[in-house]
């Protein structure tokens, strides 16, 4: 029978040396080069004044080491970085066989606002000078992620204001039973628990009173449509995604084509991202030279945008939202959206009644006359209205008319308190200029622009794969844009240092 040497896994005292356990090659290696080397961090050392008194503090090359080299292990929580510290011999080898507390790593990250914008600038510079940079095309996008923010916090201040006298009316009933029930004996632990609910929904009620009064004024977006607010986070937004609605930030990265290197990294609490991409190309306007090409990919796309890009001389690819129905690779795209999404069932519980549509109105396009499903006609009330960039028509049925039908319910979402159907049937674009779109559309259409856009989704989706499921970053843990935006920039940075160490920088 064959014997083999003992096998112990049990707690051992080695002799180590730190110095050798960062082996050339790895990002552990690059890290501590890179910050040991070439980061100036004078700008991180202006934020101590213990010089002449006051306790040492860890030094910021040692943060950052350990804070980097933590979200390249997808370890992001401060609590589980100080774990890392006290067990892990790379992590220990990185801090100096230093234990910084988890309350240490996690008001470092906090305080990193200004500054992680000059230290992505210099590791950026790096990745250029060792020609990683080739500014042949870089491809712009963006990722919604969820925030340290509730969801069911959100709402205007009007909503915010029904919430309060909801839960005062509710309290007020709750005092009066206690006051008609005085004489009936009830048992402790029931009053105790009526108590407590009282004095927590009082509460509740008082921070919504107080949040009202610290905000006079509603959120509002870009064209002052009033936006919702959240007492978490009043920085976030709700963002529509395709896994259901979510409170948080969208994480925009601008990428090289020639080696997926991050060279613009920006966190908004929209979910618009139309705004987005004129500020990133101005961030990057200083890489972007006269052959560069800027892609998007349709949700950046707008007439606006379009118009300013010319404007700033770039040259660029943008996607507008029907591309993919003109772009005969895609015509068998709807067998595929018909199957059942392995992740998330999208389907509802319930089948729903179909309603109808504007096909199924009769409209007479000369004689300018609509007939509904129930065969009556429908008056026209706008002949050129304009509605999204194109013209059309409108039409609304009349009270008597609609009141008594009895296909109100397949006709109107609301039957209850809407009272007549309005449709509405396109004719064309209206007489506002879109020749930027227009004149996209034939660039993007071209056999030569085919081929240019089709790199953009191999150039910037696998960093996003790469952050997001590599790194662990499936939520950002702070609050508040500047924090949320320095989490964004630590994570691009993480990546670029990788790509370093992935091209032999410091081997």
């Amino acid at each position: 029978m064959a014997r083999y040497k003992r096998i112990d896994k049990g707690l051992k005292l080695l002799p180590v040396d730190l110095s050798r356990q960062l082996l050339p090659g790895t990002f552990e290696h690059a890290l501590s080069h890179l910050i040991d080397h070439e980061l100036d961090l004078r700008v991180l050392d202006e934020r101590f004044k213990n010089d002449e008194s006051g306790a040492p503090a860890y030094a910021p090359s040692v943060m950052l080491k350990v804070i980097l080299f933590a979200y390249s292990r997808g370890i992001i929580r401060s609590r589980d970085i100080e774990q890392a510290c006290r067990e892990n011999i790379v992590f220990m080898t990185l801090s100096g066989d230093s234990i910084p507390h988890f309350t240490t790593i996690a008001g470092f990250i906090r305080e990193l606002e200004d500054e992680i914008a000059d230290l992505f600038t210099q590791v950026l510079f790096l990745c250029d000078a060792q020609g990683l940079i080739g500014r042949e095309m870089f491809a712009i996008d963006g990722v919604k992620l969820p925030s340290n923010a509730s969801k069911a916090r959100s709402g205007t201040r009007a909503e915010f204001m029904r919430q309060a006298d909801k839960i005062e009316v509710e309290v007020k009933k709750m005092l009066e039973r206690h006051r008609e029930a005085d004489d009936q004996t009830l048992e402790p632990n029931l009053a105790e628990k009526e108590n407590e609910r009282i004095e927590r929904l009082k509460q509740d009620a008082a921070q919504l009173r107080g949040w009202i009064k610290d905000n006079p004024e509603d959120r509002r977006g870009a064209k002052g449509k009033v936006r919702k607010s959240n007492r978490t986070d009043n920085e976030s937004a709700k963002m529509a995604t395709d896994k259901g609605v979510i409170q948080g930030y969208t994480g925009v990265a601008a990428v090289d084509s020639a080696h997926q290197i991050i060279v613009e990294a920006q966190a908004h609490g929209t979910g618009n991202e139309q705004a987005l991409l004129i500020p990133v190309v101005e961030a990057m306007r200083d890489l972007i030279e006269e052959d560069s090409l800027v892609t998007a990919d349709a949700g950046y796309h707008s007439e606006d945008n379009l118009e300013q890009l010319e404007k700033l001389n770039v040259e660029a690819l943008i996607a507008d939202k029907g591309l993919r129905k003109r772009d005969e690779r895609f015509a068998d795209q709807d067998k595929h959206k018909a199957k059942p999404d392995p992740l998330w069932d999208k389907s509802a519980g319930g089948k729903k009644t179909r309603r109808f549509g504007p096909k199924d109105f009769h409209y007479d396009e000369e004689d300018k006359v609509c007939i509904c499903p129930a065969g009556e006609f429908l008056y026209q009330n706008g002949s050129a209205v304009a509605i999204r960039g194109r013209e059309a028509v409108k039409f609304t049925g009349a009270n008597r008319v609609c009141g008594p039908c009895p296909l109100r319910d397949q006709c109107l979402r609301h039957p209850q308190r809407t009272p007549v159907r309005q449709v509405v049937f396109f004719t064309g674009k209206t007489r506002r200029s879109h020749f930027h779109t227009e004149r996209m559309k034939r660039k993007i259409d071209s056999e030569e622009g085919r081929r240019r856009y089709g790199q953009r989704f191999a150039t910037v989706e696998p960093v996003f794969a790469n952050i997001r499921y590599n790194k662990g970053l499936n939520r950002f843990t702070l609050r508040g844009r500047h924090k949320v935006d320095t989490q964004w920039k630590l994570f691009c940075l993480v990546h670029n240092i990788e790509k370093l160490a992935h091209h032999g920088y410091a081997r």
